[in-house]
This record gives structure tokens, sequence and C-alpha cells, in this order.
């Protein structure tokens, strides 16, 4: 079966009803953004979950609903108090974006977030299948969504074997999960089908040893499956496109006063260009960074480079990247200026900043 032939408005006819009445019985009901129909809750855990685990993501969202409970006060805060809770949650464009959102709803929709996926497309940080996934469990849009977890569950079912770095295939893709939602009783059926797919990849349809393979009646179409018919579910979905893996090594400059307060520089809002520094930690308050020790070094006073303390090196990982990180601490009068742009922070004041998690961790562990 190929994938341009596959006609699944006949061939998976049952399959929105066996989802749907899989994920009443046997999906997840537990987890904190379920059970509410509150775009703001949904749309806050959406871009939460964006590669991110579920076990890292619940300690995260409990602690934002509590400092901001609606898009408002989100909108309202300033975007260095959503940095600082944010850190250590990773990829920290979602947050800068988060807060850019927060504040269009307010200026552009006098608070109240689009009904409709393509109108959520418009604003910052939200994109299709975001917004497919806001538009249909809040306002039972009939609309699919196509996050990573839901490509393995229908490129298997379906047999889907087009190469998903293709643009034009992922269209064909979304078209095929178009024909596969439900067509009646939207409002009650479209969020609990979107809560389904996402259900299924994420307990059922796993990348490595499918919970089929084991006990076919954990999954509620083993018997429609082509991937699982065939024998080869781990060859889908297919996507040739790989990005390669790099490493980069930071010196970080940890300068400190006897006092206690260190010295942070805010990284620029956004990377780009030659510089690689650049696209690291951008709009996060941070330690001063180098490409080299001897850079490093002659950004502190000639009088006081005998005070340089390297310690261990240690190793960050990103999503495509290695940071190899070398912390050189050193004692400072608060007289001192490293460069325009940083700012002494005294004690009790840094901690509250939004700092990359292992320069937070670092000064924790060792301050």
């Amino acid at each position: 079966m190929t994938s341009a032939k596959l006609t699944p408005a006949t061939e998976f006819a049952q399959w929105p009803d066996r989802l749907l009445r899989w994920q009443a019985v046997h999906g997840r009901h537990d987890l904190p953004w379920q059970n509410t129909r509150d775009p703001y809750r949904v749309w806050l855990s959406e871009i939460m979950l964006q590669q991110t685990q579920v076990t890292t993501v619940r300690d995260y969202y409990a602690r934002f609903l509590q400092r901001f409970p609606d898009v408002a006060t989100l909108a309202a805060a300033p975007l260095d108090d959503v940095l600082a809770l944010w850190s250590g949650l990773g990829y920290y464009t979602r947050a800068r974006n988060l807060h850019a959102c927060a504040q269009q709803v307010m200026a552009l929709h006098a608070g109240a977030f689009p009904r409709d996926a393509v109108t959520l497309q418009t604003l910052p940080g939200i994109g299709r299948s975001t917004a497919a996934a806001i538009a249909s469990i809040c306002f039972g849009e009939r609309v699919a969504i196509l996050d990573g977890n839901v490509k393995r569950v229908l490129t298997r079912a379906l047999g889907f074997d087009g190469d998903l770095a293709q643009a034009a295939q992922e269209k064909t893709l979304w078209k095929l999960a178009d024909e596969l939602l439900p067509r009646d009783d939207l409002d009650q059926h479209m969020p609990r089908y979107t809560q389904a797919v996402m259900d299924m990849g994420a307990t059922v349809c796993l990348p490595r040893k499918p919970s089929c393979l084991m006990t076919p009646e954990a999954c509620p179409v083993a018997d429609l499956c082509v991937a699982r018919r065939e024998g080869r579910t781990e060859a889908y979905p297919v996507k040739t496109r790989k990005l390669k893996r790099t490493a980069q090594s930071l010196w970080l400059l940890w300068a400190q006063t006897n006092q206690g307060a260190v010295w942070l520089r805010q990284r620029p809002a956004s990377g780009g260009g030659q510089d690689a520094l650049k696209s690291v930690w951008a709009g996060l308050h941070c330690l001063e960074l180098f490409d080299s020790f001897e850079s490093l070094q002659a950004a502190v006073p000639a009088r006081r480079r005998d005070g340089l303390q390297e310690l261990p090196v240690f190793k960050h990982v990103l999503t495509h990247k290695d940071l190899h990180l070398h912390p050189v601490r050193v004692v400072l009068p608060a007289s001192v200026k490293l460069s325009e742009q940083g700012l002494w922070h005294a004690a009790d004041a840094w901690p509250a900043l939004g700092l990359p998690a292992p320069i937070k961790k670092l000064l924790k562990q060792q301050g």
C-alpha cells in the first residue's frame, strides 16, 4: 500500500469512533491541563509540552498558573519575570513568544483567544498543530493536530511511507489526518478525539516497542494498522533529513564580590549572524561568555588575573548541540565593571532572574 492511494474515509471508517471509545476508558484523565476547555490553560500546556516531557512540565505548569492565573496577568508581567519562571524548561524562545502572544491577545482580541485555528496561527509562537489543539479542544472545531506523536500514530496506522522531510508529503499527511476526524457532535467529539490521538502516541504507539506487539488489545485500531500487519512499526514515520549534532566550548566568567553579588549580563534577545555566541540563551541573564580562556582573561583587569580559578568542565546537552562549559571563578570588588551591558546583582536578587538552567545550578551548588 502506498501513501498516495490511501483512502482513510472508507478504509478507516471506524477510526474516530474507536478512538473516542478507547480514550473514554483507557486515555489519560489526570493531567493538570486536562478536563478544561479554558483556552489559556490549554495554550499554556501546549507550548510547554513542545519538545518537553510531561513529567517535567507538571511542576512548571502549576507554578506558572499560580504566578500568572490568566492571560491578562501574563501580558502585564515583565518579560524577565516570565523568563525567570521558565528557567530550566529550555527552548526559551517559547517563553518570549508566550509573553508576546499574551500581549497580542489582550491588545488585538480584547483578552479572548480566537476561536478558530486559522486566526490562532496569527499569534506569536502558535503553529498549525498548536492552533488546532486549542481550537478543537476548547471550541470543538473540526481541525487536525499533527505533532510528533500523532505523526507516528497516523503513519503507522495508514502505512504512510512518504518522506516527511518533504513539505509535499507532510501536506498530504495533513489531508489524511483531516479525513479521519469525527464528523458529528463536534463540540463533544473533537476535544476527546484530539486527546485520544495524543494519548495513543504517548502511551500505546510508542517510538520503540509499541504496546500492540505484545498486547494487541491495548490498541483500539491494531487490526487496521498497516505497520503492525507488515511487522515494520519502527519504520514509520519516514523522515530522511536529520540535523547534524554539533559541539561548542564556552568559557564562563563567574565574577563575584565578597558580599555574594554576582556579575550578570543579559544576553541579546535574538541570535543570528556569524557570531556563534549570539545564539546561546537569548534574552536570559548569564555569566559573561567567551569562546576561549584567553578572551576571558583579557576581560579581567590585569591586576586581578592571578585570582582566576578554573573549575571542572561540564557538559550541557541541547537538542542538537553539546555545550562544553568551562567555568572560571574570580572575586572582584563591586567597583569593577566587566562590560557596559552587565551589572552586579546582589545575593538575594540574582536567584529571581531568568537564568539558563546550567548557570543557575552552578551558582547554587558552589555559591
